[in-house]
């Protein structure tokens, strides 16, 4: 995570690979996290790897609230394979107060529905990892993509060869490209430094965070 942000406490529901995933890196990162799933296989697997696992359904409020998720400041539903779990679990969590809720959908039939149910933020893993690919297959040296507003991303790149050698004070990217680099990731010492030095010479080793156009980043 960037910078110092609050500890807060996540609610995952299903511990497939995409639920694990986001419940190993937001614990990793120092945030409490509750782990849900009524398979106890998956569960005990997992009980290390998080604040707290628990053997639980996920559609039903009662069993939801006693893990604690009352008190939680923003839900995962990762059971997207079950459309109807999806929904309970969703909607068994908004009706416990919890404020930000994202739900893991498997096509744009599933995403409407929850949208309908109020349900607005929604994960589609197939979608972007397919919409990455296609970036990262046309882009240059593009390593990772956040679209940030139409026609505005955040891309994690290579350091071009053209620019390797030179600090970014030198390159004056913001006047020649109207690009911001926004991080340098250190990869040998494996440190992201936010804010880059303006001084410090880019490696070939070395991967950028860059904001700007995406027109900016079709002419490099």
């Amino acid at each position: 995570m960037f910078g110092n942000q609050q500890k807060r406490r996540f609610i995952v529901i299903g511990l497939g690979n995409f639920g694990m995933s986001v419940a190993r890196t937001l614990h990793n990162d120092g945030h409490e996290v509750i782990a849900i799933d009524r398979r106890e296989e998956l569960v005990d697997r997992n009980a290390g790897e998080v604040t707290r696992a628990v053997v639980a359904d996920g559609t039903q409020k009662e069993q939801l609230a006693e893990a604690g998720a009352e008190n939680a400041d923003c839900g995962i539903v990762s059971t997207g394979d079950d459309l109807t779990a999806s929904i309970l679990s969703s909607l068994a969590l908004h009706d416990l107060g919890v404020k930000e809720i994202y739900a893991k959908v498997i096509s744009m039939e599933h995403h409407r529905v929850m949208v309908r149910l109020g349900i607005q933020e929604t994960i589609f893993p197939e979608l972007e990892s397919g919409r990455n690919l296609a970036r990262r297959l046309i882009g240059k040296g593009l390593l990772n993509y956040l679209n940030i507003a139409p026609g505005s991303s955040i891309r994690e790149m290579i350091v071009p060869p053209k620019w390797q050698g030179q600090s970014l004070k030198e390159l004056r990217l913001s006047r020649t490209h109207g690009l911001v680099v926004i991080g340098v990731h250190d990869q040998l010492r494996d440190k992201m430094n936010i804010p880059p030095d303006p001084d410090r010479k880019l490696l070939v080793s070395d991967t950028l965070l860059v904001a700007g156009h995406d027109a900016a980043f079709l002419k490099l």
